[in-house]
């Protein structure tokens, strides 16, 4: 079985008794990933995934989840089913998708790092801010009133046409 099965298996295995615990360990390894990312911007997070398991003191699965998480937010994403412990990776973050997808996953605990000044200004970050809030917005419709010319261009009522009760 891949690493990235055991990650779904993982992810959809929670329970009422164990998901609190489950992302309690899942958001502390993934905050000590983001905030070694974010202090070596612009370096690329490179290396065996064995070895980056082991530097961040993550459980391999975890990892996984983690590279499922950042794979929408780098240049060339990767298959994940076919990463192993002995991957070498060289992630190229888009970091503008990547603070956009954390607002997108509502990770508070990741977008509101201290580590990002360095990485985005603030008036950038609350432009994708801004970006996602837009992309969330709804537009409805507007459905035709009940004495509105019916749309379907019959000439009538809507309330004698389209609107009519059976």
């Amino acid at each position: 079985m891949s690493l990235f099965n055991d990650w779904n298996d993982l992810l959809h295995g929670q329970t009422k008794g164990t998901i609190d615990a489950f992302w309690e360990k899942y958001a502390a390894t993934e905050t000590r990933i983001y905030k070694y990312i974010l202090e070596h911007y612009p370096e690329h997070l490179k290396g065996r995934v064995g070895d980056l398991v082991e530097q961040f003191e993550a459980d391999k699965v975890i990892f996984v989840g983690f590279l499922d998480g950042i794979n929408t937010s780098i240049k060339e994403p990767m298959d994940l089913k076919k990463v192993t412990l002995d991957t070498e990776l060289d992630l190229d973050i888009d970091y503008e998708t990547l603070y956009f997808n954390m607002h997108k996953a509502d990770a508070d605990y990741l977008w509101g790092l201290e580590e990002w000044d360095k990485v985005l200004p603030v008036e950038r970050r609350e432009e994708i801010y801004n970006e996602y809030r837009r992309s969330r917005t709804v537009h409805v419709e507007k459905k035709p009133g009940r004495n509105d010319p019916c749309p379907c261009g019959s000439g009538k009522k809507y309330k004698n046409c389209c609107g009519k009760r059976a």
